[in-house]
C-alpha cells in the first residue's frame, strides 16, 4: 500500500468515526431527557471521555470489517448489514432491557426511546458506512457461494439445536458467571448465597418458564442476523464466524465500560460484559460453523465427510 493510498484509506476511517460518533449523539438524544440522574451511578472502567472514544472505535471496526470483507455491494450490503447490526446491537439487547430491567430501572417512558436509540448508528451510518469505504456499486465481488444452501430439514433441525444451544450457553454463562456475583444476585432481587446449578435451574423451570421460551426465540433472533452476513461473506468460514462473534460480542457489551444510571452498580456492570460478551461471542462462532454450508452427517459437523461440500469458505 503506497502512501498515498495509506493517507486515503486513513481519511475514510477519520470520516467513519466522525459520522459514527454523530449517529450516536443523535441516538442518545432520544433518551438524555428521561434517563435517570448520572450521579446516581457508579464510576465505570474508564471515564466517560474515554469510553465513548473506545466505543466508537468498536462499532466503526466492527462495520467496517463487515463491509469490506463482503461479497455484496450497494444497497444489498447496506440494508442487509444495517438490519442485521440493529438487531444484534440494539433490538436483542433491549428485549433483555425490558425483561429484567422494567421493574427496576426502566420505566415506561424509558423503555421505547432505548429501542429508538439505536435507529441512527444503525439505520444512518451504516449506510454512509458503505458509500464511504467505496462499495456504493450494486455489484457482487464474486458469484454467489454455497453458503445457507441446504434442504428443508436440515433448516429445521439446524435452527431447532442453535436455539437450544444459546439457551445451554445463556444459562450456563449466566449463572457461572454473572450470577456469582452477589451484588448483582441483590440488584435482581434475590440476595444471599446462589443456589447449586441444577437445583437454580429447575426453581427457574418452576417459577419463570417464560424466561426460557424468550431466550429460545432470541437464540432463533440472532440467527437471522447473522444469516445476511454468511450469505454474502466474501472470506472463508473461519473469518467469518470471527466476524459474526465480534458482531455478536462487542459493540452492545463495550458500553458497560463507563457509567449508566440504567445498571448503576460497577460490579454488575462488569459481570454482565463478561458474561455476555464471552457467551454472545461464541454462539456467533457457533452459528457460522453450523450455516456456513450443508452438512451430510452428524460425522461431516466435525469435519469433511466423503463427498461433502469444501468447508473452506462461504
Amino acid at each position: 500500500m503506497n502512501v498515498r493510498r495509506l493517507f486515503g484509506w486513513t481519511l475514510r476511517f477519520m470520516l467513519l468515526y466522525v459520522v459514527y460518533m454523530v449517529c450516536f449523539a443523535i441516538g442518545g438524544g432520544f433518551v438524555a431527557s428521561v434517563l435517570p440522574d448520572q450521579a446516581a451511578s457508579e464510576p465505570g472502567l474508564v471515564s466517560a471521555g474515554s469510553g465513548l472514544l473506545i466505543i466508537g472505535l468498536v462499532n466503526v471496526l466492527v462495520v467496517a470489517a463487515l463491509i469490506l470483507t463482503s461479497r455484496w455491494s450497494g444497497w444489498k450490503l447496506a440494508v442487509s448489514l444495517a438490519l442485521a447490526y440493529y438487531g444484534a446491537v440494539t433490538f436483542l439487547v433491549q428485549i433483555e432491557t425490558w425483561y429484567f430491567l422494567s421493574a427496576i430501572t426502566v420505566g415506561p417512558r424509558v423503555l421505547p426511546r432505548l429501542f429508538l436509540m439505536g435507529i441512527p448508528p444503525a439505520l444512518l451510518f451504516v449506510p454512509l458506512a458503505v458509500l464511504i469505504l467505496g462499495r456504493r456499486r450494486a455489484k457482487e465481488a464474486s458469484s454467489p457461494g454455497a453458503a445457507l444452501v441446504m434442504p428443508v430439514p436440515q433448516w429445521m433441525w439446524k435452527l431447532a439445536a442453535i436455539a437450544v444451544a444459546y439457551v445451554v450457553l445463556y444459562w450456563t454463562a449466566g449463572y457461572f458467571i454473572a450470577w456469582q456475583n452477589p451484588e448483582l444476585r441483590a440488584f435482581y432481587g434475590q440476595p444471599g448465597e446462589p443456589a447449586p446449578f441444577f437445583t437454580q435451574t429447575a426453581n427457574a423451570l418452576r417459577s419463570d418458564p417464560r424466561l426460557f421460551g424468550l431466550q429460545l426465540l432470541r437464540g432463533l433472533l440472532w440467527t437471522v442476523c447473522a444469516l445476511p452476513i454468511v450469505r454474502g461473506s466474501g472470506v472463508n468460514a473461519w473469518w467469518t464466524a470471527l466476524l459474526v462473534g465480534l458482531l455478536f460480542g462487542a459493540p452492545q457489551n463495550v458500553v458497560q465500560i463507563i457509567a449508566n444510571p440504567l445498571m448503576p452498580v460497577a460490579s454488575v456492570r462488569l459481570s454482565h460484559l463478561i458474561e455476555t460478551a464471552s457467551s454472545t461471542f461464541l454462539f456467533g462462532t457457533l452459528v457460522v460453523w453450523l450455516f456456513h454450508r450443508e452438512h451430510h452427517s452428524i460425522a461431516d459437523l466435525f469435519g469433511r465427510s466423503p463427498g461433502s461440500a469444501d468447508d473452506g469458505g462461504v
